[in-house]
């Protein structure tokens, strides 16, 4: 019976350790499947939903894949990052590592410091599964210097099969116009996995929320 009980100890710590390295926040470890509103929302949401959960559900299958990653694109305010973000505790709760990457903000951290670029690159080359959120956000085309990074973090995840939950606005016509190179090996990672949300305003998950 001791021994059962120091086990669970210890996966329970482990279990902390994972969800801390994951730079998931406390709001966002909150987004559940079950606590997504899917009452009023159009169809291509539901697919969306259901793409995510089939995604989770046949993860271990999935993970050794060449295409073993998932895309959630298009319309802003969907739920896009809501459902990554289930798929993502989701795992973490079964004790598989996540690190999360909001583009944006991931990359005003990356050139703060760039005595530690190559330590931090490396730890989202190498993470177990890579959440990279809102990819190619902003009004201005990412910079040389973003792209070389982007593509030294997802080409070697494509060449080790290791996988990514992405969300973008841009679908992956639009991201292969910004970098083919970058462009292609997503849309190849997470082929059969991928659900592109087109629409109007009736679309945006965060206005029905509120």
């Amino acid at each position: 019976m001791d021994v059962w009980v120091t086990c669970d100890c210890v996966e329970k710590r482990r279990l902390q350790r994972l969800f801390q390295a994951s730079a998931i926040t406390d709001e966002f470890a909150k987004k559940t499947f079950e606590n997504f509103e899917l009452g009023q929302v159009h169809e291509i949401v539901r697919e969306a939903y259901a793409v995510a959960s089939e995604y989770v559900r046949d993860f271990d299958k999935l993970r050794n894949q060449r295409s073993n990653s998932i895309a959630l694109l298009g319309r802003p305010g969907a739920g896009k990052t809501h459902l990554l973000m289930a798929v993502a505790n989701n795992l973490l709760a079964r004790g598989i590592g996540v690190v999360y990457f909001p583009y944006v903000e991931g990359f005003n951290e990356l050139r703060k410091d760039l005595d530690q670029l190559d330590e931090r690159v490396r730890r989202l080359q190498q993470a177990e599964v890579l959440f990279i959120d809102d990819l190619f956000k902003g009004r201005s085309e990412p910079t040389e210097w973003q792209k070389e990074q982007l593509f030294a973090i997802i080409n070697y995840r494509n060449l080790q099969k290791l996988p990514m939950l992405i969300s973008s606005e841009r679908n992956f016509a639009q991201m292969v116009e910004i970098d083919e190179a970058i462009g292609s090996r997503l849309r190849d990672m997470a082929r059969g996995m991928t659900v592109t949300i087109i629409g109007n305003k009736d679309l945006n998950y965060r206005m029905r929320e509120g």
